[in-house]
């Protein structure tokens, strides 16, 4: 489980071949990541609209916010890269992991060009608590698998928020939350990555 799309990518371009070895076993693959490099002209060349699902992730819609927490790309060329990936049609989503709060700007969120947002509620431990200082900790009061998380009607809330999509879809660790967010929220009730297929694709996974 880490990002493919790492800095190492551009010496030994792994997910490069990776890549076009599912495209040649005809095999759908999902890509998460916080690079922008998935959308560059050359793995553009790879990509296969038919086989390829892709979300990319933010935490904070300020620049020099994410740039606290996180040693990636900034915000602002992840976000091109999503609306260049949805403009030319491939089944891409805006992924908020971990969704704060207090670290969007709605207003720049629901503005991006893309028609599927993927949320997925920050989960609260102590080093979670050391490292980001804006949040406030004290909402975070149901206690699950050693971890704190907000409760259901503070995340609802917070959801309402997210208008700029079509489709949003939560990925849930609280059991009974999951249950919730299958039940009422996500189109998929089968998959909360809500992956789009082709009707032919779908008679080869079938």
């Amino acid at each position: 489980m880490t990002d493919c799309f790492q800095a190492f990518e551009n010496a030994y371009r792994v997910t490069y071949k990776t890549i076009q070895l599912l495209n040649e076993k005809r095999i759908h693959y999902l890509i998460i990541t916080k690079s922008d490099m998935v959308a560059s002209d050359k793995y553009l060349e790879i990509l296969d609209k038919e086989l390829a699902h892709i979300q990319i992730s933010i935490t904070s819609t300020d620049d020099k916010t994410a740039f606290q927490y996180e040693k990636a790309p900034s915000t602002s060329r992840r976000i091109v890269a999503i609306e260049k990936l949805y403009k030319l049609g491939y089944d891409v989503s805006l992924r908020l992991s971990p969704f704060i709060f207090e670290l969007i700007d709605f207003d720049v969120l629901n503005s991006i060009n893309c028609n599927k947002v993927l949320v997925e509620f920050l989960r609260v431990n102590t080093f979670i608590k050391r490292w980001f200082k804006e949040v406030d900790f004290s909402k975070y009061t149901l206690k699950q698998s050693n971890y704190l998380h907000l409760p259901l009607e503070i995340k609802t809330e917070q959801l309402q928020a997210i208008t700029g999509f079509k489709e949003l879809t939560v990925c849930e660790d609280v059991t009974e939350h999951y249950e919730y967010w299958r039940n009422n929220v996500n189109p998929n009730k089968d998959d909360c990555c809500n992956l789009h297929y082709t009707k032919q694709e779908i008679r080869k996974v079938a």
